[in-house]
């Protein structure tokens, strides 16, 4: 039995029938303002379906079962433009006017288009040489922001027991404030080297890339001895595509093409606490 958990901000009713109709759902179960379980649908109808829910603006899920969210163990997720608004990066670039030449190289890493990350970071970087450690506070300040959801998917993965990580491409400038502001068990980034107040232009020690990131999953999953069934695990880039392979929730958050092509589950228009949606509380 394959049910459809479909979410919007905004869920048109008119919306929730129209899928329904083309999913022939057996029966439909409203969760919430923004969340409707459309129970027992017809599989065979999955890419119509997944067209409409597209078409009409709706994320869709499919669940062959909709487990207690206590089941899971680990919630895993990237930091920029994931969990947080902004590419820190880029951000960092514009302080100094180089955010053209550093986003167009971010754009392509995560697009998939450069597929040597830890040299794209290295050229990134090279371009912030004499950026001032306050230029930097200045971004966490003035422009980071969490993303819709984010607190709340967070407070609820912990009180039901997950243990949650933050594993970055970014830097630990802001991934050990944003460990400490959301009291996250583990958080995993990139070193910025800094001498006399300014940025050297270089990284420091082993860069975390799209491998390191999955490293840092499967430390934590034979941790807390996870299956990949236990496992949640959001980004959105293509650097976050080997750690998201080892979950059974692999979500795409308002992801590249490829990305969304590569996960079970995909949020374009939900906020991340839509996740919460997809279990028994």
């Amino acid at each position: 039995m394959t049910h459809l958990v479909i979410q919007a901000p905004n869920l048109n009713p008119t919306h929730v029938e129209k899928i329904a109709a083309v999913a022939q759902a057996a029966s439909i179960q409203r969760i919430n303002s923004t969340a409707t379980c459309l129970q027992n649908i017809d599989v065979e109808e999955q890419e119509f379906i997944r067209q409409t829910c597209d078409a009409l603006g709706v994320d869709g899920a499919f669940l062959e079962e909709i487990k207690p969210f206590s089941d899971c163990r680990v919630l895993a997720m990237d930091m920029d433009s994931t969990l947080i608004n902004i590419e820190c990066i880029d951000e960092i670039a514009d302080m100094v006017g180089r955010k053209p030449e550093v986003a167009a190289i971010t754009e392509a890493a995560m697009r998939g288009e450069i597929k040597d990350f830890a040299e794209s970071l290295r050229r990134r970087v090279a371009l912030l040489q004499g950026v001032s450690v306050r230029d930097l506070d200045k971004v966490f300040e003035e422009r980071l922001r969490l993303n819709a959801g984010a607190e709340k998917l967070i407070q609820t993965a912990q009180a039901a027991g997950l243990k949650t990580m933050l594993v970055s491409g970014g830097f630990t400038l802001y991934t050990e404030r944003l460990k400490e502001k959301l009291g996250l068990d583990f958080a995993f980034a990139n070193t910025l080297e800094i001498e006399q107040g300014k940025l050297t232009g270089k990284v420091l020690g082993d860069i975390v890339d799209a491998q390191g990131k999955a490293d840092h999953l499967t430390w934590l999953a034979k941790e807390t001895q996870a299956e990949p069934s236990q496992i949640i695990a959001l980004g959105d880039g293509a650097n976050d595509l080997k750690m998201l392979a080892l979950s059974y929730y692999s979500v795409a958050y308002r992801a590249k093409p490829i990305v969304r092509q590569q996960t079970r589950f995909s949020l374009n228009v939900s906020g991340l606490d839509a996740v919460l949606n997809w279990f028994k509380h």
